[in-house]
């Protein structure tokens, strides 16, 4: 998350200060509020200028506009806003609410060790919620908290294609409990620290894009480097899953770049 600005004010009527407000990779705007203890209705708060940013996207367009010396319009996506809640806990209530809210809210718990040492863990995350499982009642993906758009591709795939998405997701989710699966408008993002790999599931084939350097990566016949080519999501490693063979062969390489991010 690239800073923006720090204890930014709301304005008369909204009477607040944002601790931080930043931008992800994917130009999702970030609110970061901390607090020292907890049950300080931290979740509340960075939901209350959700409200007000969402009200405000014009303003936050320029913020970014003028941080980052942009000469040009950026398309920033708001529906995915993120809220990061810092603190040194939560409540199993705290952490129960934000899967039942349907917000991207971001729980990390902090804590000081000596005087130079300081741990953020991750306790938890909406998204994970969202893997999809089948439905026994009809064949095909249930498709619990995506987007549309990304709904409408799932759906479309063939039945060869769904079982290596299935694999796919099965496979990233396995890589450690410290990863999470996003759904997105046009790919799905497999995130540790940051994304490690995304990918597009289309009809046929799953496009695959992997965060590692393409020029040390790239096999002829299997994978491309895309970094000068225009596409979604993250990662210049360009990879197409057309069969079990494909798959197998990339499971390598997704783990590698889980490992460096």
């Amino acid at each position: 998350i690239k800073f923006i600005v720090g204890e930014y004010p709301t304005g008369r009527m909204t009477r607040g200060y944002i601790d931080t407000l930043g931008i992800d990779e994917n130009a999702r705007p970030a609110i970061i509020e901390y607090k020292r203890g907890n049950n300080e209705n931290v979740i509340s708060q960075g939901l209350y200028y959700l409200d007000w940013l969402l009200d405000h996207q014009a303003e936050f367009e320029n913020l970014v506009k003028r941080k980052l010396e942009l000469s040009e319009e950026i398309k920033i996506d708001f529906a995915g806003t993120r809220i990061i809640c810092v603190a040194s806990g939560f409540s199993r209530f705290d952490v129960r609410a934000i899967c039942q809210i349907g917000k991207n809210i971001e729980l990390v718990r902090y804590r000081f060790y000596g005087d130079d040492l300081l741990f953020l863990e991750l306790l938890e995350s909406p998204v994970s919620a969202f893997v999809p499982e089948r439905d026994e009642r009809e064949p095909g993906v249930r498709d619990v908290g995506m987007p549309p758009a990304m709904q409408l591709r799932v759906k479309n795939m063939a039945a060869e294609t769904e079982a290596l998405y299935l694999d796919l997701l099965s496979f990233a989710e396995s890589l450690g409990e410290d990863v999470s699966i996003r759904f997105l408008k046009h790919y799905i993002a497999f995130a540790r620290r940051r994304h490690f790999a995304c990918a597009q599931p289309l009809k046929n084939v799953i496009k695959l894009w992997i965060n590692l350097d393409p020029a040390e990566f790239v096999e002829e016949g299997f994978s491309r480097d895309v970094s000068r080519l225009g596409h979604h999501a993250t990662g210049d490693l360009e990879i197409d899953i057309h069969s079990r063979e494909d798959l197998s062969r990339a499971k390598p390489v997704i783990e590698l770049a889980y490992q460096k991010n």
